[in-house]
């Protein structure tokens, strides 16, 4: 049986070492990564946040605009990164597909679980894009949503430390890793992993958050294959 998995990565993740943008060496290496992936059979889902343009929470920090326009801004950025991330994948000779929670016809397909999975079963690549579609929810919850409702069996969280810890690696060099932790814990204990809400997502439905290094090449392969030295899960 061939596994499906979801992966998250950040839109700064994009902006290299600008803070900004898109930075296409990066999109170069994260096709590398996925292709892997496809190589290997195992059906890949992607969902990009859109802080290498615009948040929608700084957006609206000063009141100009309001919360739900900004947020509509942030899920805009998402897209503009979706587009960037299948012409990657595209570049790599991988077949991949955009849909977005907003429609926009012209460049993505809109969301539809039946034909994302269809699309999953294919060995398409499909890039799920402005979030949940709706203000006031993060991409980390639309992760966790999407996720869920093509039935990967983890969600993995791609970020630039190997796992989670109990206050800021780079900040603290005393900082210890924690290697496995429950819903509860982090939802008790506010550990940054993701926002609560896709934290109770995927309590509610027993879908495992692991959170890795994408910098570290073949990662992601390893963790699929049962690898979990260099990573957190939440479980």
């Amino acid at each position: 049986m061939r596994k499906r998995v979801l992966v998250k990565f950040s839109g700064e993740a994009l902006a290299g070492p600008e803070g900004y943008g898109i930075d296409t060496q990066i999109l170069d290496y994260i096709g590398n990564e996925i292709k892997e992936l496809i190589d290997n059979n195992i059906e890949v889902g992607i969902v990009i946040g859109g802080g290498n343009i615009i948040r929608g929470v700084t957006a609206a920090a000063d009141g100009v605009i309001k919360r739900t326009s900004a947020d509509y801004m942030g899920m805009l950025a998402t897209v503009i990164n979706g587009v960037a991330m299948q012409e990657a994948l595209e570049h790599k000779g991988l077949s991949a597909r955009l849909q977005t929670a907003i429609k926009m016809e012209q460049i993505a397909e809109p969301y539809i679980v039946r034909r994302a999975t269809r699309h999953l079963q294919k060995g398409r690549v499909v890039i799920f894009s402005a979030g949940t579609g709706n203000p006031y929810f993060t991409t980390d919850t639309a992760a966790t949503l999407r996720a869920t409702e093509i039935d990967a069996c983890m969600l993995i969280k791609a970020t630039k430390v190997d796992g989670v810890y109990d206050k800021d690696p780079m900040k603290y060099p005393d900082a210890v890793k924690l290697d496995v932790i429950t819903y509860d814990q982090a939802l008790e204990d506010h550990i940054k992993v993701m926002d609560d809400t896709a934290i109770a997502l995927a309590k509610d439905n027993k879908l495992p958050i692991v959170v890795a290094n994408m910098s570290e090449k073949g990662n992601l392969l390893k963790i699929i294959n049962g690898d979990l030295s260099r990573c957190s899960i939440v479980k």
